[in-house]
Parts: C-alpha cells; structure tokens; sequence
C-alpha cells in the first residue's frame, strides 16, 4: 500500500525535503493564492540561501516577505517586487541577488520547464536589458530571444481543494501561478482548505492532476490578508 499524501502539518510536511542551497517555487500572485502555513514553517525551519522563484515577493511582514526579514532568500527570480521595502533595501544594498523576467515569460519558464522542453523562443524584452547577453533569431520577419526553462528541487503551492490522491481545484484567480509552480518541481507539497476522499471530484472539475503532487497538508482557516485595501467615501 503507498503512503499516504496527507500531512498533518505543514512542518511536516517540509521535513525531510527542505534543505539550504534549494530552489523553491512558490505560487501565488500578490497575495493571492499563497501557501501561508507552508512559507511560515519554511521560515520556521531556519533553511537558508535559497533561491525563490516566484511572482513577487510577498509584502514586508507576509508572504514571502518573512523570508526576507530572516535573511533565508539569496536570490529572487520574480516580475514584480514593488510591495516589499525590505526587498528594495536589500537589492540596493547588494545583499540580494534579483532575475527580473516578464510576467508572461516567466509563467512560461515554469509551465515548459514541467512540461520537459528545455527552452523557449519569445519576442517580449527583445531590444531590452532582459534580451542582454542572450542568443536571439528571426523567424517571419521578427526577432526572438531565446529563455531558458526554469525548474525547482521544492515547489509550494495552494489551492482550494485536494482529494487524498493530490488531484486539485483551484479558487478562481488564486489559481494564477499554482499549477506552473507545481509543474516545475520535483517534490511539489501543496496546501489545501479542504481535503476530500479519492474519487469525490468530477474528473472535468480537476486543475492538476495528483501526479504533479507529493505532499498535501490542511490549512482550513488560512488569514488570506489582501495586500492594499481602496476604501471609497459613500
């Protein structure tokens, strides 16, 4: 019988697979979609120099921002990191290394680097710093930069649902980064609101199927904070 995919918590459910020097992919958008309980016990697990791959960076005291303040993260590869004060200190200062990669190329690099293909031809940043020092070639009349794919030893995501086998759905936009992130990792441990018994979904109803997913773990009352709040005068 296979061992379950279930964890009953998100220590354990990093135990044995974070370690210093990773990788990491984390999902999220903003803080749309983020593994709160996973990042938290990341910080908790004291790991360091890692490399996080992921949208942003979180806010200074959430999200992957906690991260920052214990000085874990080494690099960031991202698309935007305007939200996180600590971040721009610490770039500025030269104690973190940044990869800067367009939105869509970069849901591109996770979602080809799962899918096996090595690299990638695209035409956004050419003529920029981002096309720098990389090889390009005109197809049609129109010139492309070559991305390489990006992959990742640990993946964190979240979703809404999983069922025992690690088959997921997703809530609306909080989908965003989550199923690319867990493409490109070896070991992917998701955090789930609900999980159900193997076989409750509609096969249609199902984002990513379970063979992307190691590790599940419960956090059904996460604090899903929003990152700006427009109050409008009534």
């Amino acid at each position: 019988m296979s061992q379950s995919k279930v964890y009953n918590s998100a220590e354990e459910a990093l135990k044995g697979v974070v370690s210093d020097g990773q990788t990491l992919a984390i999902g999220g958008f903003g803080l749309c979609g983020i593994p709160e309980a996973l990042i938290e016990a990341l910080r908790d697990s004291k790991v360091k120099e890692l490399t996080c791959i992921s949208n942003n960076a979180g806010v200074d005291d959430f999200g992957l921002g906690l991260l920052l303040q214990t000085r874990q993260i080494k690099k960031m590869i991202s698309s935007y990191v305007g939200e996180n004060k600590e971040f721009e200190r610490q770039y500025l200062a030269g104690e973190l290394e940044v990869e800067l990669t367009p939105q869509g190329t970069l849901a591109e690099k996770l979602r080809s680097g799962g899918a096996g293909i090595p690299a990638f031809y695209t035409a956004t940043g050419v003529g920029t710093l981002v096309a720098e020092g990389k090889e390009t070639r005109d197809f049609d009349g129109r010139t492309y930069v070559l991305e390489h794919t990006l992959r990742a030893d640990v993946a964190l995501i979240k979703a809404q649902k999983a069922d025992k086998a690690g088959n997921l759905i997703f809530n609306k936009t909080a989908r965003n980064f989550n199923p690319d992130c867990a493409m490109a990792g070896k070991i992917t441990i998701v955090e789930v609101e609900e999980i159900v018994e193997t076989g409750t979904f509609d096969p249609d109803e199902v984002h990513l199927p379970g063979i992307f997913v190691q590790r599940i773990v419960l956090n059904n009352s996460p604090e899903k904070r929003i990152e700006k709040t427009t109050i409008k005068a009534v």
